[in-house]
C-alpha cells in the first residue's frame, strides 16, 4: 500500500481551527492526528475531549489519537465515544500493555503502541501481532517543531523486520521531525503513515506540502 499522511493538528492555528480542519478535509491528507497531552507524562498540555469533540463534528477523515498521558485506560471509553477510530498508547504507560490493547479492541478501535526515542523495538515482541498500528517517536514527546533524531531510521528498519517475522499487519507511523527532506528516507525504512505538523502548518500552501508528501517515493 501507499504510505499515509496525517497532519497533527498541535501545529494547526487554534484561533482558526475549522479553517485548518476543512483544509484537510479537502486534501491528500488520510487522517486527523490528535495528540494529546496530560502535562504529567510529558511537560506538555495540548487539548482534551471537548475539543476532540468539536473536531469530530468537523472532521471527514479517521481520527488518530495519541495519548500521551498517565494511565490511559482511563479515557479509552471517552474517545471511542467521541469517535476516534486509531487509539494510541504509550508502552512507557501501560503497566499492563497487553489489557490495555485488548480493551482498545473491545471498544471497537483499532490499538497502537508508541516508543519514545530510548524504548527498545524488541519490548513488542510478544504484542506485535494485536497491534494495529506501532508509534515511533522520532523526538521526545511533548512539544511540535523538534528536530527529527536520526537513530529513529534504525529502530523503523527493526520494527519492520519484527513485523514481517511475525506475519504481522502492522503499521509503522513515525512522529517528529518529519519533513519533505526525510519523508523519502522513513518510507524506504518501512514507514507507512507519515505524522506532520510544522510541515503541513507552517508551510506557504499547506495543502501542497501534503501532496508532496503523498508523492514521495511513489513517484
Amino acid at each position: 500500500m501507499h504510505h499515509l499522511v496525517a497532519p497533527s493538528l498541535l501545529s494547526a492555528n487554534f484561533l482558526h481551527l475549522e479553517k485548518d480542519i476543512e483544509m484537510i478535509n479537502n486534501s491528500q491528507a488520510d487522517w486527523f492526528h490528535l495528540d494529546i497531552m496530560d502535562g504529567l507524562f510529558v511537560p506538555n498540555i495540548s487539548y482534551g475531549q471537548p475539543l476532540v469533540k468539536a473536531i469530530a463534528e468537523k472532521a471527514k477523515k479517521p481520527l488518530d489519537a495519541h495519548l500521551m498521558i498517565r494511565e490511559p485506560d482511563r479515557y479509552f471509553e471517552d474517545f471511542q465515544k467521541l469517535g476516534v477510530e486509531y487509539l494510541t498508547v504509550h508502552l512507557e504507560a501501560c503497566p499492563h500493555l497487553h489489557r490495555s490493547i485488548q480493551r482498545i479492541h473491545d471498544l471497537g478501535m483499532k490499538a497502537g503502541v508508541a516508543l519514545n526515542p530510548h524504548s527498545h523495538v524488541g519490548l513488542l515482541e510478544d504484542v506485535i501481532a494485536q497491534l494495529d498500528l506501532v508509534l515511533v517517536m522520532s523526538v521526545n514527546p511533548g512539544f511540535g517543531g523538534q528536530s527529527f533524531i536520526p537513530r529513529s531510521l534504525t529502530k523503523i528498519t527493526k520494527l519492520h523486520h519484527l513485523i514481517q517475522r511475525n506475519n504481522a499487519s502492522t503499521l509503522i507511523q513515525v512522529d517528529g521531525g518529519v519533513t519533505l527532506e526525510n519523508a523519502s528516507e522513513l518510507v524506504a525504512a518501512g514507514a507507512n503513515v507519515l505524522v506532520a505538523g510544522s510541515t503541513v502548518f507552517r508551510a506557504r500552501e499547506p495543502r501542497e506540502a501534503i501532496r508532496q508528501l503523498k508523492q514521495v517515493a511513489t513517484e
